[in-house]
């Protein structure tokens, strides 16, 4: 399957990714939503690596993901700290919200897990519909440049016995579609013998800054503030890792 997350990508990203562990993102988030009152909701929450930091600061965030196994991590580090969270099993293209959300957050370019451009404009106008009207979208994502960037080295984890190992192979590439695929190869060892293994599909689109800017727009979005490097209001350069959106909901209609 593409882009599964299962019981072994998702040890992974939580060793990897730790709740907490921030790319200036989480800083910049807190920051970002101070002064606002209502619920967040984060789609693709993962392991709670930004929703708990923020449940923790008092923001009443709210998430979901198509994992079961990054939903149930995200619940054990929440159980762990005491902290109370509305999580749920749902994917970016039917996701519901029991009432309008304050802001929706989309950090670490997890928003390019949506491949298909046209699907990717129908969310972006579903969280619009979302928002309460003047609610915030703040979204991350990587730049356009890193679609012709070399893969990450296989890279591993230990822990006593225990080696978990993830091995990136490229699968294709399109230039014109702007997507990519990779094969991921995750392994479980243990005192030198593999214990498991799974192996997932993952990709991703990228998004030029003008054109996504152009998509929010498309789907009711204004007052549209584009920041490089987690740095509110600077605009990003051609170096810039991060490329973050912040973007009003007009009234529908």
């Amino acid at each position: 399957m593409i882009n599964r997350y299962g019981s072994l990508a998702a040890e992974v990203y939580r060793l990897d990714k730790p709740v907490g562990h921030s790319f200036g993102d989480v800083e910049f988030y807190r920051e970002r939503l101070a002064g606002c009152r209502g619920p967040v909701l984060e789609p693709a929450v993962g392991t709670g690596r930004v929703l708990v930091p923020l449940l923790e600061a008092g923001y009443d965030v709210r998430g979901f993901d198509t994992s079961p196994e990054m939903l149930d991590l995200c619940r054990a580090e929440c159980r762990e700290r005491g902290l109370d969270a509305d999580l749920s099993l749902q994917g970016f293209a039917d996701f519901s919200c029991d009432a309008e959300v304050e802001a929706v957050i989309v950090p670490a370019g997890s928003f390019q897990l949506v491949t298909d451009a046209d699907e990717a404009r129908a969310i972006l106008a579903r969280f619009r519909e979302a928002l309460v009207p003047g609610g915030r979208l703040i979204l991350d994502l990587d730049p356009l440049s890193d679609l012709a960037a070399p893969l990450a080295p296989a890279r591993h984890w230990a822990s006593g016995e225990d080696l978990l190992t993830l091995t990136v192979s490229p699968v294709e590439t399109d230039f014109v579609r702007q997507t990519s695929v990779s094969h991921l190869r995750y392994e479980h060892w243990r005192a030198g013998r593999l214990v498991a293994a799974e192996i997932e599909l993952f990709a991703l689109r990228y998004w030029g800054v003008v054109e996504f800017e152009l998509a929010l727009r498309e789907a009711g979005f204004t007052d549209i503030a584009i920041s490089g490097n987690y740095r509110h209001g600077v605009a990003p350069e051609a170096d810039a890792r991060i490329v973050t959106f912040e973007a009003c909901a007009g009234r529908a209609g």
